[in-house]
């Protein structure tokens, strides 16, 4: 009998260590939303990376809600995670996620999309103003001077969807281009064909066109196809669909993010703040111009 015990002692023991390893191993992805090839590429970058490392990967989808992020990152709390990726769904509103994994000293790392508030370790993006200005000026070198533009924004709110227009109405003004219009599209392929065909219907001599991602420059070519025009589409993000519809023929250009690394690096980093190393407060990602 007092054998028996010991097995049992020593097996709710060991259960118990595990169970505070595998806590201690934890980090946590809280992506904005998984109905995006773009975020579908970094949590893929994220799950590598947390295999190479040995971490155990937790990846959450916000719905592009940020009530539901809200509570993805109240319940990680809960689980005792160690530290949490966060892809905002809105700048602004995922102040308040952050403060609640602060409270609980987990640290928090941005990837692609920042945070107004908050307690954040690093941010891990590209220059999305300096991919702004590249893609105007694309649209420069092709159309050539006082070219009529159009703008695709993303989700307003979003740190994404301002710096790209920050740095592409910088290229507007730079080469005197002629801005007839400019709205959102929520990053959706689907809103991005609706928003380009009245677009269209309202701006008929429209020359070309910067799409805020490649999800929307889908949509937009869609619109131009059906509409017969000859119309220089840009688009953002370097997605798997974009790069085929380049080497179509059918995009003329994608600035092209490494999601994969965003997320590799996000893990990375993750895995030195856990081990007491420095981060620097902003980790960059490099961009590149696709052309056929």
């Amino acid at each position: 009998m007092k054998i028996f015990t010991k097995l049992i002692t020593a097996a709710v023991i060991s259960a118990s260590f595990s169970a505070g390893a595998m806590a201690q191993d934890t980090i946590a992805m809280v992506v904005s939303t998984l109905n995006n090839p773009f975020f579908v590429s970094m949590k893929e970058g994220a799950e590598d990376k947390a295999k190479e490392l040995g971490y155990e990967l937790i990846v959450l989808d916000s719905q592009n809600d940020p009530s539901k992020e809200l509570s993805n990152v109240e319940d990680l709390v809960v689980r005792g995670v160690k530290a949490i990726l966060i892809n905002p769904t809105d700048s602004d509103a995922v102040t308040n996620a952050i403060r609640i994994a602060n409270q609980a000293d987990i640290p928090v790392l941005t990837l692609d999309r920042g945070a107004a508030g908050g307690d954040v370790v690093t941010h891990i993006a590209s220059d999305n103003i300096a991919g702004g200005e590249m893609a105007g000026k694309f649209i420069n070198d092709k159309i050539g001077k006082n070219a009529k533009v159009v703008q695709l924004e993303g989700i307003a709110g979003t740190s994404a969807a301002r710096e790209r227009g920050e740095g592409f109405m910088k290229a507007v003004s730079t080469y005197n281009m002629d801005l007839l219009a400019s709205q959102p599209a929520d990053f959706d392929r689907t809103k991005g064909l609706n928003v380009m065909e009245n677009l269209l219907a309202s701006n008929p001599d429209t020359q070309a066109v910067f799409a805020q991602n490649d999800e929307m420059a889908l949509g937009a070519i869609r619109a131009v196809q059906a509409s017969g025009k000859k119309i220089l589409v840009v688009g953002f993000d370097g997605t798997e669909g974009g790069i085929a519809a380049v080497k179509r023929g059918s995009l003329g250009a994608t600035i092209a993010q490494q999601p994969r690394m965003i997320g590799s690096l996000g893990v990375e980093s993750a895995a030195k703040v856990l081990k007491g190393e420095a981060v620097e407060k902003y980790i960059p990602v490099s961009l590149m111009m696709i052309v056929k």
